[in-house]
């Protein structure tokens, strides 16, 4: 009997070394194991911005003055514009307050189909839409083009290549309001070319110019003309004779600031505008 007894109690002394043994082994290959490096994820590369379009072009001569900020440039914006159409008319016409950042906005806004009236950086045509017939079966009335004509004629005696020659100095802040509308990749002169575009397709409606009023507001019966840009809208209700005028000086401002051989400034200027103030 003593002779099984001491052969368990061997084979468990047996058991119990080689179970000290492994576990020493395995404590002290775990010490010396080198870390394992976490495998971080590669960043996604950066989006690349779309190519310039419509580079504004650079400005080699220092100017007397610097530029304003966004923010206090109010002042120096309304007094060059009333220095190129006239003071009177820069009182009368353009409201001064945050007038580059209502600019931008509604450049924006012009090609689709909702543009804030508010944000508009002229003040609103005077008196009342004016309209013939009822409800049901309604046309613009021909007196309602009057109400346009005041600004007609203060951008048909304007010269577009002042005006743009006042936009490409000034434009590090249209870039700024641009950016900070919520394109931080945009370019703004593109913007501006694709709206002038939009506006240029108005189709030209000759005779009445049919409305409903289903509602509050009227619409236009034709469902063409209804779902044409806000943009195109307003060139509508202005009438054919001031449509075609806006139209013209529109063809002038395209051409004074639509890409004419400046593509090798397009970096420059992009990386220019962005570092505006």
């Amino acid at each position: 009997m003593r002779k099984p007894i001491w052969w368990v109690v061997g084979g468990l002394i047996i058991v119990c070394a080689a179970v000290l043994v492994y576990s020493w082994r395995a404590n002290r290959a775990a010490t010396h194991r080198p870390p394992v490096q976490a495998s971080v994820p590669k960043a996604a590369p950066a989006p690349t911005p779309p190519p310039v379009q419509n580079p504004v072009p650079g400005n080699s001569a220092p100017t007397a003055q610097p530029l304003p900020t966004l923010g206090d440039s109010d002042g120096p914006v309304s007094d060059a514009l009333g220095a190129l159409i006239g003071q009177a008319a820069a009182t009368r016409l353009v409201k001064p307050d945050m007038l580059v950042r209502h600019i931008v906005v509604t450049v924006d806004n012009l090609s689709r189909k909702h543009a804030s009236v508010d944000l508009r950086p002229v003040r609103p045509v005077p008196g009342q839409f004016a309209v013939q017939g009822n409800d049901q079966h309604a046309t613009i009335d021909a007196q309602n083009y009057q109400r346009y004509t005041p600004y007609v004629v203060v951008l048909q005696m304007l010269d577009m290549k002042q005006l743009a020659a006042l936009y490409f100095h000034f434009y590090p802040l249209f870039q700024q309001a641009y950016q900070n509308l919520g394109y931080p990749n945009g370019y703004f002169n593109d913007r501006l070319v694709e709206t002038i575009d939009n506006l240029l397709e108005t189709p030209d409606v000759q005779g009445d110019i049919a409305l409903v009023r289903p509602n509050v507001m009227y619409m236009y019966a034709d469902p063409m003309l209804e779902n044409l840009s806000a943009g195109q809208k307003v060139l509508l209700r202005m009438g054919p004779q001031n449509e075609a005028t806006v139209k013209g000086k529109l063809k002038e401002l395209r051409d004074a600031i639509a890409n004419h051989d400046r593509g090798a400034d397009a970096g420059r200027n992009r990386d220019a505008a962005g570092s505006g103030p």
